[in-house]
């Protein structure tokens, strides 16, 4: 892949997206890792108008501070960027206290609550300044295992890097020399107050599972843990589906119109 090409690619493809639909710019919310820090670099390049936001829910600091380095690092080398920081904890513990026990209590439904709050607070910023929220998610995520929450993270306007692959996003961001902080840190969703790893969560690499992706044989001849891949990949493909295809519409039989 011609990394220098398709950075302008994309960032041509955002500029002509926002200016047919009258939009401003972009906002986006910074968590600290990779595809965000990638994503608003190449919101940044258009020119337009590019709007961080950092979006505090009983944050990693790490994950903080990486985000908060990368927006400085924006601001240095690009005069459309600004920056907002929201903490976001007391709304979401007054919204977690509202609902029943076993809803307060269930660990992945409230690391689903957070991500939904932040993509709440990305729209009414956004809409606010006639901006489109941009989405970060990579080509395994959004359409290889679904690892994202529906309507949270993956409630976005456009997005921009999902027909890469993590690796790629890497390579991308070595291209255009995202701070060394996120490019060195192991990728994490941030959802959740300890310091669990996407890969920890996954059971697979980036790597493995693009192969896994990518593969169209019959299985023979692979390796116990490739074996172990596909399934993994298979079993998170399957499990999400839900969240990569549209929403099922009851169509009413035309002899009952």
């Amino acid at each position: 892949m011609d990394y220098p090409k398709v950075i302008d690619y994309i960032s041509d493809w955002l500029k002509s997206y926002a200016e047919k639909a009258n939009c401003k710019g972009f906002i986006i919310g910074i968590s600290g890792g990779i595809d965000s820090a990638v994503t608003s670099t190449l919101c940044a390049k258009t020119g337009l108008h590019l709007m961080c936001l950092e979006m505090g829910i009983h944050q990693n600091p790490d994950e903080v501070n990486r985000g908060m380095e990368h927006i400085g690092w924006l601001e240095e080398n690009f005069e459309n960027v600004s920056h907002l920081r929201i903490n976001l904890t007391d709304t979401f513990e007054t919204m977690r206290s509202a609902l029943p026990n076993n809803a307060q209590s269930h660990g992945l439904s409230m690391a689903n609550t957070r991500a939904r709050l932040r993509m709440s607070t990305l729209y009414a910023v956004g809409q606010a300044n006639g901006l489109l929220v941009a989405g970060t998610g990579n080509k395994v995520e959004d359409f290889g295992v679904g690892f994202y929450t529906k309507y949270g993270d993956g409630g976005v306007d456009l997005s921009p890097i999902a027909d890469l692959y993590k690796s790629d996003v890497f390579a991308i961001a070595k291209e255009m020399d995202i701070v060394q902080s996120i490019q060195s840190a192991q990728p994490t969703d941030g959802l959740w107050k300890d310091e669990r790893t996407d890969e920890g969560q996954l059971g697979a690499t980036y790597p493995e599972l693009e192969w896994a992706m990518e593969y169209k044989g019959d299985g023979k001849g692979l390796t116990a843990r490739q074996l172990e891949v596909i399934q993994i990949y298979q079993s998170f493909n399957r499990a999400n589906k839900h969240k990569m295809v549209p929403i099922p519409v009851c169509l009413i039989p035309s002899e009952l119109k």
